[in-house]
């Protein structure tokens, strides 16, 4: 059975330019409830741990020196089939291959500043929300 809850983070490209409100719209309007939100920024070590799984990649240094350049918004979300509603919503990691209409198609600028990230499966949402919030932070 598909979960009920995901991960995103409205990352610094998209918070820089200035998306974080028609980004959080949209969501909201794929019907999407917001459980848990902050605007944060990480740390080199906080990058390093959550994007561990691509520690060996050769593209690593460049993904967390990008994802520490400035704030976030960390979310969880919620809603029946939370992964896959959500992945659909944001589009292919490389914009210029989203749907239109997709966050992704509307706000990133390339597979490297592709404005969002969305949690891949059902237990990566777990991990990656119990990452950024404690249990008291979700509601």
């Amino acid at each position: 059975m598909a979960g009920t809850k995901t991960f995103t983070m409205i990352k610094p490209d998209a918070v820089r330019d200035g998306h974080i409100g028609a980004i959080l719209n949209q969501i909201s309007e794929a019907g999407f409830r917001i459980s848990a939100m902050k605007l944060t920024q990480l740390s080199k070590a906080d990058a390093e741990a959550f994007y561990a799984i691509h520690n060996e990649r050769p593209f690593f240094g460049e993904l967390v020196s990008f994802m520490t350049s400035g704030p976030i918004v960390a979310a969880v979300l919620e809603k029946d089939n939370a992964v896959a509603d959500f992945r659909a919503l944001i589009g292919a990691t490389n914009p210029a291959e989203a749907a239109e209409g997709t966050i992704r198609a509307r706000f990133a600028k390339s597979i490297g500043e592709n404005a969002v990230h969305g949690s891949d499966s059902d237990e990566n949402a777990q991990i990656e929300g119990d990452f950024h919030f404690a249990g008291r932070e979700q509601f």
